[in-house]
């Protein structure tokens, strides 16, 4: 899936196409990307982008779901995000091309900014559960089918297909199936009624900087409006975020009483993301928060 010669002449081609403007590009240097994607800086004659690319033939529409949720979140004006430019497809290889996005320096309140960013984030609702499209958490499809209360949402959209797909790719065995299964029943009972949140839906801190003038950029979204919870669970997960942000998100746009005991329900979706990308440890984690449940 490498960004070489014949493809990145391709993509100008594309670029020059879509922008109406002769793209030029000088040089392609692999940055680190995560495990996902491949990705380059591109040294253009017009500035510095930020390429993606993955296997088209697998995933045909990753990118254009990407896009649309760059789109949805730059849109609300809370965050500093990647401009979107262009996506498409060259010789069975998907690619995206964003602006590329330069550090900043770290300032005393980037917490609290990062905050009151997401709080801004999560005022934006909708009248439902979900999302107008489906779209990918890494390459996982991520349902996104309305429903009209969360533990339903959660239950169907999240939970239940995952746990299929775990089941049947012998991640996890039948009791533990099972305990999910009647785990999710318990949902109406455990999570209090909230209005749908815009969510960023994959925010741990893979997926942010501190951006220009120290502000916070958040990227490789798998948006939808959900229980705002979600994210706050998810920023907990693989290192978590500063103690400062869960006590300045708190005195902006306090949770319900309990948000605590819940993280490890609301991490459940993204551990069995998790378990059916990478497998190992995952599982076991999983393991815990039913323990705690059943």
């Amino acid at each position: 899936m490498k960004a070489d010669a014949l493809f990145l002449n391709e993509l100008s081609i594309q670029l020059s196409a879509k922008l109406a403007v002769k793209i030029q590009i000088n040089q392609a240097e692999r940055v680190n990307g995560g495990d996902i994607n491949e990705t380059y800086r591109l040294d253009t004659n017009e500035g510095n982008w930020f390429l993606k690319i993955n296997d088209g033939r697998r995933f045909p529409d990753l990118f254009a779901k990407e896009f649309t949720g760059l789109q949805t979140l730059r849109s609300t004006g809370a965050f500093t995000l990647p401009e979107p430019v262009c996506h498409g497809h060259i010789y069975g290889r998907g690619f995206l091309v964003t602006s590329f996005m330069e550090k900043g320096g770290a300032v005393n309140d980037f917490w609290e900014q990062f905050a009151r960013s997401l709080s801004q984030l999560h005022r934006n609702t909708n009248t439902h559960f979900g999302f107008f499209e489906s779209n990918y958490i890494g390459t996982i499809k991520q349902f996104n089918t309305p429903y009209s209360t969360w533990s339903v949402f959660y239950a169907f959209n999240r939970l239940m297909p995952l746990v299929k797909q775990a089941y049947d790719r012998y991640v996890i065995d039948k009791p533990m199936m099972g305990q999910l299964e009647q785990l999710c029943k318990k949902l109406p009972a455990i999570f209090p009624e909230e209005p749908p949140a815009l969510l960023h839906g994959d925010l741990w801190s893979g997926n942010f900087m501190v951006g220009p003038g120290g502000k916070p950029c958040v990227y490789d979204p798998a948006v939808y409006y959900g229980h705002r919870e979600m994210d706050l669970a998810m920023t907990r997960l693989f290192g978590g975020f500063d103690t400062r942000f869960y006590y300045a998100y708190q005195d902006i746009y306090p949770l319900a009483n309990g948000w605590q005991q819940r993280i490890g329900i609301c991490q459940l979706y993204p551990l069995l993301v998790h378990a059916l990308l990478f497998g190992g440890s995952y599982v076991e984690s999983i393991r815990e928060v039913l323990a705690e449940w059943n």
